[in-house]
């Protein structure tokens, strides 16, 4: 059982950390994206940079590694700890994912804010809960343009949604990291969040660094 979770831990963890955005902007523009716009790797720092093509690819990435951990985090849990419940092998493997993507090793700790790798670990372990915060993170950026705004209300929506939508085994531990992933999603916007009530937040589509 420990050599499942260890295992999971490691394999979870490697999957978060790959830096998508850092990896495309280096291999097809030749550039570091941390010295461009806000600094962040992620999908909206890779669009104000000017790459439309290689945001949407830097989210399904990060989106897929999410997705991947996850399901393999269920796959090794089953095969190595059959007497866990599954849905609290994926939920650790959730969880390491996006920590791994926020502090990967290969940036010297310094990654996204998770958010896309949060949708992806919970399309796998939550999905219907997931594609309803997605879709709530969609309707408040087409009205408001602030993909922080969005980002925020779709993670805080989400252990909402997963509470009357979710099916099948819930054990405490899948829940606390569902409400945990959602709130380190969340602080990891605090600068964006001092911004907007300061209304000093870029919307999407501004020059203006956010």
């Amino acid at each position: 059982m420990i050599l499942a979770f260890l295992l999971i831990v490691v394999a979870a963890y490697l999957l978060g950390s790959l830096p998508s955005g850092y990896l495309l902007v280096r291999l097809f523009r030749h550039q570091d994206i941390r010295q461009s716009g806000s600094g962040n790797i992620g999908a909206t720092n890779v669009l104000r940079s000017g790459g439309k093509g290689l945001a949407a690819a830097t989210f399904l990435l990060d989106m897929l590694k999410g997705s991947c951990a996850v399901w393999l985090g269920g796959l090794l849990g089953g095969l190595l700890a059959p007497g866990v419940a599954p849905a609290n092998m994926e939920a650790l493997a959730a969880l390491v994912a996006v920590l791994g993507h926020i502090f990967p090793v290969w940036l010297g700790f310094k990654g996204g804010k998770g958010v896309a790798t949060g949708f992806g670990v919970f399309l796998v372990a939550a999905p219907w809960a997931a594609l309803a915060a997605i879709s709530v993170f969609a309707v408040v950026l087409a009205l408001s343009r602030y993909v922080s705004l969005a980002s925020i209300l779709g993670a805080a929506s989400f252990p909402l949604f997963a509470c009357f939508l979710g099916h099948g085994e819930r054990p405490p531990f899948f829940i606390a990291v569902q409400v945990a992933v959602a709130l380190i999603l969340i602080v990891k916007h605090h600068q964006n969040i001092g911004r907007l009530l300061a209304g000093k937040e870029s919307r999407l589509g501004a020059k203006k660094t956010a």
